[in-house]
Formats: structure tokens, sequence, C-alpha cells
């Protein structure tokens, strides 16, 4: 048994590349069960469709007395002529500036539902270098709006819960907000949880999508669960392009709908993006908890083995003495670094109380050169030194501002 587990801890496989590879395999049965249901839903309705294409077809071939080659090439310049944005009723024009900025709205954050695509060779190489660094500005700024929206909610959660505290008798009714909070028990480090954005987050998601869905029924004349769909489709910037709203040529009160419309697509993007982003916190939450379940169930055995051969440096003078001088304090009160060896009935390491006082030491004189520079004193030391320390992008945002991605929890 001690022998697989040493196998395990010398397999390169540590808790990052496992969560990545088991996230993969979910991955990949997630898309076949997808592809399964999706393929028995809508496999009979296609060839249904395609049934009743090819008798209409014969029939029309029949009546009108054309050939099937003839009617079959006549459907193809049809279908190049919609490709190129040609169709038989009028619509508003794709490359005008208003259509033109529609388009690049959808390029930049990726929507992308290809109604309207560049014809042109120049147009094409304009927009490869457009979308680079389009698509890398949106994406920062999502990344700051989702920073803002945490921080806002962060905000207005801490108030909800310093208003329970008062009401509940744990903090004092003249509490104000500033150095005082650090006195505080019940505030020091708390963080709102990651389950009550998500549902914040999911209930504004919500109401975004049904409001919108409720205008594009009114003026597009789509009903409810298509302008649903639509909603959805374009916010998580999916973007079939099955349906495309403000295409039509004219509108009632078209200025402000085209306005209204640019809104609830900005707002819609930037908020499901963040709840996104939480419910991959979640994810890589459930992810964990299943490696911890994947865990060698020898553990305890090889834990004792290492213990063993943790005391080789220990000062232990006498266990019978230790035992009884434990017994005799064992209501004696100790600090939170020592506790956990006295009750085991060792003292201190020397190799552990000689690198105590390093870090101590090297501590001391950060402080000393922080206070000196005018820096704060509780910033970390190897924060100011590598920018990266505490992760990058939307889960670093996350793990910062949310309380069950800490790495204390």
């Amino acid at each position: 048994a001690a022998g697989s587990c040493r196998r395990r801890r010398l397999a390169p496989l540590n808790e990052d590349n496992g969560r990545f590879l088991l996230l993969a395999a979910l991955i990949a049965a997630y898309l076949s069960a997808g592809a399964t249901v999706f393929s028995a839903l809508e496999s009979p309705s296609e060839a249904a469709a395609q049934l009743r294409w090819n008798r209409t077809l014969h029939n029309f071939s029949r009546i009108f007395n054309i050939s099937l080659p003839e009617l079959r090439a006549f459907l193809r310049s049809y279908e190049a002529a919609m490709a190129a944005g040609i169709r038989v009723d009028a619509l508003r024009p794709r490359w005008d500036f208003p259509g033109a900025f529609y388009f690049v709205g959808t390029v930049v954050s990726t929507i992308g539902f290809g109604m309207t695509t560049p014809a042109t060779v120049a147009g094409k190489v304009f927009l490869i270098v457009y979308g680079l660094f389009g698509c890398a500005g949106t994406i920062l700024f999502f990344n700051l709006f989702l920073e803002r929206i945490i921080s806002l909610l962060a905000f207005i959660m801490k108030a909800c819960h310093e208003r329970q505290l008062r009401r509940s008798g744990l903090l004092p009714p003249n509490f104000r907000r500033g150095p005082a909070m650090s006195g505080v028990g019940s505030l020091v480090g708390w963080k709102p949880s990651v389950y009550h954005v998500m549902l914040i987050l999911g209930i504004f998601a919500i109401t975004l999508s049904c409001c919108a869905s409720a205008m594009y029924t009114a003026v597009e004349g789509w009903n409810y669960i298509d302008s649903l769909y639509y909603c959805f489709v374009t916010f998580s910037t999916i973007g079939f392009g099955d349906l495309v709203s403000s295409q039509n040529a004219v509108y009632q009160n078209q200025g402000l709908y085209r306005f209204g419309n640019f809104i609830f697509i900005l707002m819609g993007v930037c908020c499901i993006y963040s709840l996104f982003n939480v419910i991959s916190i979640v994810i890589k939450q459930v992810l964990n908890w299943v490696l911890k379940k994947f865990e060698c169930r020898c553990c305890p055995k090889c834990h004792k083995s290492s213990a063993r051969l943790g005391r080789r440096n220990a000062i232990t003078p006498g266990a019978r003495l230790r035992r009884r001088n434990i017994s005799m304090d064992a209501d004696g009160q100790y600090d939170s670094d020592t506790e956990g060896r006295r009750l085991s009935g060792e003292m201190i390491s020397m190799r552990e109380l000689t690198a105590s006082n390093k870090v101590s030491l090297a501590i001391l004189q950060k402080q000393l050169s922080e206070t000196a520079n005018g820096y704060p004193r509780n910033v970390c030391i190897n924060t100011r030194q590598n920018g990266f320390s505490a992760g990058v992008g939307a889960l670093a945002i996350m793990n910062n501002r949310l309380a069950e991605t800490s790495d204390s929890r």
C-alpha cells in the first residue's frame, strides 16, 4: 500500500494536471451527451423536411414543365444571392454606417452572426487585423466589468451583513467603516459567497433576457420562445445567425429601437460573461471535490511513516516525562504555532526554529524598508515582486474577491 502511494506521489500528475484532465474528460462526455440528445431531437425533423422538399421540387418540375437540372441550377444561384445578403423582401443596407457598426460590434464581441461578411480581399485582410486588437480589448473590458460588478455586489452584501450583525447584537450600533473594522472579529477577512453572487447574477441575467425578449417580440414579430432563444444565443456570444435583430428596412421608432437593442446586447453579454465565470468557479470546486474522492485510501499509513521521519531532528528529552507534563498542563494556554507540537509531546525542532527566525528577520527588514519608502507594511513580499502571483484574468478576480475560492477555504 505504501509503495502504491509512493508511486502516486512520484507521478507527474499533480493537482492542476489532474483537474485539467478530469475537466477534459467531463467536457468530452458532455459533448457526446449533447450530440446524442440533439441528434435524437433534430434528426427526424430534418429527414421529414428533406422529404417534403424533394416532393415539392418534383411537383414544381412536373407542373411547370421545367427540368430538374435547370431548376437546381436556379436554386444554386438563389443560395449564392442569399449568402451575399440579397433577399426577396426589402432589407436594410448591410454596409451603411449603422450596418457596419452593427457588424464590427458582433466581431469584437465574438458574437459573429454571419449575416454580414466582407466580400473583398481588402475587407477580409482588414478584418483579421481589426479583430485581433478589437477582440483583445473587448475581453479586457469584460474582465474590468466583472471586477466592477463583483466589487459592487461585495459592497452591497457587506452592508447587508453589517446590518444583520447589528440586528443580532454582534456589532455596535454606532459602528462605521474605517480603521475600526480591523477590531471587529466578525468582519475581518469577510468576503461574499460565490453562490450568492451566482444567484444575484443569474436573477439579473434572467430579468434582462425577459425584458429584451418582450421588446423583440413586440418589434420583430417573433414569438416569446424564439426571442428568449435569440437572447441566450446572442448574450452568450454563440451567435448562430438564424435569428438576427434590427434587420428590417423600416421600424416604428427605429432610432429608439436600435439604441435599446445595442444597450440590451451590451449589458446582456457583460452579464452572461460574468455569470459564466462564476459558474466556472463552482465547476472548479466540484472538480476539486472529485479529485479528493480519488485520493488513495491508504494515506493514513503513509502519514504515520512520514510523521516518524519528521521527528528525527526534534529535541525529545523523554517520552514518559513529556506525557506527564502534557497531562498536567493540558488546561494551559498555548500559542497557535506550537500548540500542535506540545499536544503531541514534542518541542520545536532546531530546523524550524532557525527557519522561523530567518523569516521573522526578513519580514522585519521588509517592513522597515517599506515604512521608510512610504509603502504599506501589510503588503506581501511576493506581491510586488511578481505581478502574476495572484493569477490573471477572470479566475484571479474571483479568487481575490469571493470567499469559497480563497486559499484558506
